[in-house]
């Protein structure tokens, strides 16, 4: 794919990633609500015949609160638009399929850190055999940093969502991290 950026002056890049998130076919506010909704309702689900909580009985780790985000974000956006959207079914698409473009599929990342995005090793790395056997790593992503849980505060005060970005990132954008572990 070719970068919407190529042969761009770098001081023309703010104005593309702002003419790529207008084109894109969610709007951001739209993202950002629907996270809002899924995160509360994270909190909200009873868990088991027993009815256990999330933040109350059960304190996942970051981990597991992203991958949470990552089915149901998805999930919602299909049952929304069930014509236009549904979440990845095999390896090789983005987290969040268009089903009318597939260009405007949206790759998700999340974290715990307050304000850091972090790409595995295999994200800095470029396909040698040019294959579509793994996942484009090119075009919209939706990143979401978001609280540890703290079982010294209160139950009341859960772990918040504290930042959504949404844009366009280029596989030559990612730099890989040095450890094997993430």
């Amino acid at each position: 794919m070719l970068s919407p950026y190529a042969g761009l002056p770098v001081e023309a890049w703010e104005a593309k990633t702002l003419e790529l998130i207008k084109q894109h076919p969610l709007n951001y506010n739209e993202i950002y609500e629907l996270i809002n909704q899924v995160w509360h309702e994270i909190f909200e689900s009873n868990i088991t015949s027993s009815a256990y909580k999330i933040g109350i009985d059960l304190f996942p780790r970051p981990q597991i609160m992203g991958y949470f985000l990552h089915e149901l974000i998805p999930l919602e956006l299909a049952r929304k638009y069930p014509n236009i959207w549904r979440r990845e079914e095999n390896d090789n698409e983005k987290y969040i399929v268009c089903l009318t473009n597939e260009y405007y599929s949206i790759e998700m990342k999340t974290s715990s850190s307050k304000r850091s995005i972090y790409g595995n090793r295999s994200y800095a790395q470029k396909s040698t055999t040019n294959s579509r056997l793994k996942k484009n790593k090119s075009g919209y992503y939706l990143a979401i940093n978001f609280e540890k849980f703290n079982r010294n505060s209160p139950a009341s005060e859960r772990p918040k969502i504290t930042l959504v970005r949404f844009g366009w990132l280029d596989q030559d954008d990612w730099q890989g991290q040095v450890a094997a572990t993430g």
